[in-house]
């Protein structure tokens, strides 16, 4: 044997080496996860490369693919599996800040007692129900901001229109932001045949995506909510104004003494 690179093992040896049973081993060779070993007479022999690729399939099942998935994803991917996996990461990172959990008593405290409010937050994605009286808070800034909403005043009713009027706003910019990506990026990328040396070039695209979609909302947001409040206040301190009726000059004590004498 030359080195690692030559070490060869039977199904058997495999099994071991990989913590899989023979049966599992079998069974992703006849679904086409596996290429087939090498044959030597009658017996069957493993390499470095098999070892990879249930390492490969481990962590795409991970990942949360089934085995049929797999298979069509590695079967696209050719030799680049390793690309792929690290594209498919990218693509299931999730955009969002990790979540916190916390108890019903919290959420009453903070928003009422009214199980409605609780339901429609769930219905919104804001919470997720873990059971036992806990909730995960998909957003915590989105929780310390109707903390303050609530100390506020303003109902959670109302906060919640105004969450579900901007989810729906937010839903129209992500999907120009992944349209933006297909057309530019990933369609041209299909279109030349998927070549292997330019997936890290379409991984990087979609990861350099994520802090520039960001970036831009921000900055639309700034510009937008400052037009917007002063074209807001200017029109409500003008109707103000208008509605202020117009005092009389004050006479002073001599002027209504003259006045009476007239």
């Amino acid at each position: 044997m030359s080195g690692a690179a030559d070490e060869t093992f039977t199904i058997d040896e495999l099994a071991r080496r990989t913590g899989m049973t023979v049966r599992n081993i079998r069974a992703h060779q006849s679904r086409g996860l596996l290429p087939p070993p090498e044959l030597r007479g009658r017996t069957g022999y493993y390499g470095p490369a098999h070892v990879a690729r249930i390492e490969q399939i481990r962590d795409l099942q991970t990942e949360g693919f089934n085995l049929e998935g797999i298979r069509k994803l590695l079967e696209t991917a050719g030799g680049e599996g390793d690309e792929v996996l690290r594209f498919t990461r990218a693509v299931r990172e999730p955009f969002e800040e990790p979540g916190r959990e916390v108890p019903l008593a919290e959420l009453v405290e903070r928003w009422g007692g009214d199980p409605k409010v609780l339901e429609r937050a769930v219905s919104l994605g804001l919470l997720r129900p873990l059971g036992e009286g806990w909730f995960e808070e998909v957003s915590p800034s989105l929780g310390r901001a109707s903390e303050e909403i609530a100390d506020l005043g303003v109902p959670a009713d109302a906060a919640l229109d105004v969450v579900a009027r901007l989810r729906k706003q937010a839903d129209g910019a992500a999907r120009a932001f992944i349209d933006l990506y297909l057309d530019q990026v990933w369609k041209p990328f299909e279109a030349a045949g998927r070549p292997p040396e330019r997936w890290p070039e379409v991984r990087e695209a979609l990861e350099r995506l994520r802090p520039f979609a960001t970036d831009v909302m921000m900055a639309i947001f700034r510009m937008v909510m400052t037009e917007r409040v002063e074209e807001a206040f200017g029109r409500e301190l003008e109707r103000a104004a208008k509605r202020t009726p117009d005092k009389p000059p004050s006479r002073g004590k001599r002027g209504r003494h003259e006045a009476t004498r007239e």
